[in-house]
């Protein structure tokens, strides 16, 4: 059973979930809910959030999988536009931030912003993690998404642009504007406080 529902595309896997096969949604869970945990952590800065959000999306494909249609997306894009509606909401209720995880988010940023911004590993590496927090989350939200989905979760340009429903050349823009924008915060931020002593290490994301 196992191996069989492996081979079964994502679609069918929904379906046979609304049909109450257990297993298959269990299936369909362990593919989806990386992508979408991940992308609702770095979008609300808090893991609580997104463990909801990530359980809010199965229940909305439980309850409202019909309204899927394959000719308009593959379902991981259609589960992300459910995740980013949840999301929405929840910047408009709350603004709850918990510490980000140090070196798997300094890592990915940094390696894209050296390499296009001049900014150094070393230069990213000495900011506190409140001080690159809040300056992704200061980012309007349209830089803030392509910074999330290509820096953080790795889409590519084409996967990215199919998420925001945009064209690609937009993704590669505004990714390349963000990083620009989130560099120059840093930057600011190093000339205006005094120098901080070296962190320990940081808790990563499990």
């Amino acid at each position: 059973m196992t191996h069989r529902l492996e081979n079964l595309s994502d679609a069918k896997l929904l379906e046979l979930s609304r049909a109450g096969e257990e297993s298959a949604f269990l299936s369909l869970y362990e593919r989806l809910k990386g992508p979408i945990f991940r992308y609702a952590f770095y979008m609300t800065m808090s893991k609580t959030a997104a463990e909801e959000v990530t359980q809010e999306v199965f229940i909305a494909l439980l309850k409202n999988g019909n309204r899927y249609k394959p000719a308009e997306g593959d379902l991981p894009g259609f589960a992300f536009g459910i995740a980013r509606n949840l999301i929405r909401r929840f910047h408009r209720r709350e603004r709850l931030y918990e510490e980000l995880p140090g070196d798997e988010v300094l890592d990915k940023l940094s390696g894209s912003l050296s390499g296009t911004q001049e900014l150094s590993v070393q230069v990213i590496r000495k900011e506190d993690v409140e001080k690159i927090r809040a300056a992704i989350a200061s980012l309007p939200d349209h830089y803030r998404q392509v910074i999330v989905l290509c820096d953080l979760c790795e889409l590519t340009y084409t996967e990215a642009a199919s998420r925001l429903q945009c064209a690609v050349g937009t993704v590669r823009s505004r990714r390349n504007r963000a990083h620009a924008l989130l560099a120059q915060k840093l930057k600011q931020t190093k000339k205006t406080q005094p120098e901080l002593p070296a962190a320990g290490t940081e808790e990563c994301l499990t």
